[in-house]
């Protein structure tokens, strides 16, 4: 019995004007894969990730999560249902500490809002919670100081240990190491590679540096001038002619 996709997209198209940035885009995602969206830059990839956790409507077409059509829904709805998003800048509290910042997620989470200054008593369990999630991120260390006063590096962490908080079933993640030294990616990935073996867990990445490609891709999508070219295994996809003479503009050894 096939699976059914945990999210999907429907002939999904946004149009600037008279230009379409997204156009007709048909894909199915599914649980425990990871799925790494590619193509050359104005290509349409972070547009068609706006559209999907709700930055942006659609001219024309639908969004469902599992069985619900979710196209109508805002972002921080589709956040309650399930989708979570880290952006390729740092979405941060930037004054508050560490701790204090996955603690929110933790509580956004638990329905608990934002009751930064209740009793601390009242909020030990969900601080508890939140250093766990500091913990498999790598920064408990570092839970007291000030967002602000992280490197480049473990503010990505950090944003991925809120994003953990609030307990996605998708995980979206738009060019995670983007801005980050060959010596700080590494951890990005790591962690990612950690969600990726819950096989309950969706997972789709907007990259283009195809060593991350190369090493955690299940799947890769494909888009160009806004429109799906290729969609399948990541041998499968490289190898194909026509995306190797358009990925990034780069020659062909640059992809094989």
């Amino acid at each position: 019995m096939p699976k059914t996709p945990s999210i999907r997209t429907q002939d999904l198209t946004i149009r600037f004007g008279g230009h379409a940035a997204v156009n007709g885009v048909s894909c199915a995602f599914f649980p425990g894969e990871l799925t790494v969206v590619v193509g050359p830059n104005g290509a349409g990839k972070t547009t068609w990730f706006n559209l999907v956790s709700g930055q942006l409507r659609p001219s024309a077409g639908r969004i469902f999560l599992g069985e619900r059509d979710i196209t109508a829904l805002s972002p921080s709805a589709r956040a309650k249902a399930g989708i979570g998003r880290a952006f390729q800048l740092t979405n941060l509290f930037p004054k508050l500490s560490v701790l204090e910042n996955v603690r929110l997620a933790v509580q956004a989470r638990a329905g608990q809002g934002h009751r930064l200054f209740a009793r601390a008593t009242a909020l030990t369990g969900l601080t508890d919670k939140a250093m766990h999630y500091l913990d498999e991120a790598n920064l408990a260390a570092v839970a007291q100081l000030p967002a602000a006063a992280l490197p480049h590096g473990d503010q990505r962490k950090l944003e991925v240990a809120m994003l953990l908080a609030m307990e996605p079933d998708i995980f979206m993640f738009d060019e995670p190491t983007a801005g980050m030294s060959v010596d700080e990616a590494p951890v990005i990935l790591e962690l990612i590679a950690r969600i990726k073996q819950d096989p309950s867990r969706t997972i789709l990445l907007v990259e283009h540096k195809m060593d991350v490609v190369r090493a955690l891709a299940d799947r890769i999508v494909v888009l160009h001038n806004g429109e799906l070219l290729a969609d399948g295994a990541p041998g499968e996809v490289m190898a194909m002619e026509l995306v190797r003479d358009i990925y990034l503009g780069v020659g062909a050894e640059e992809v094989a």
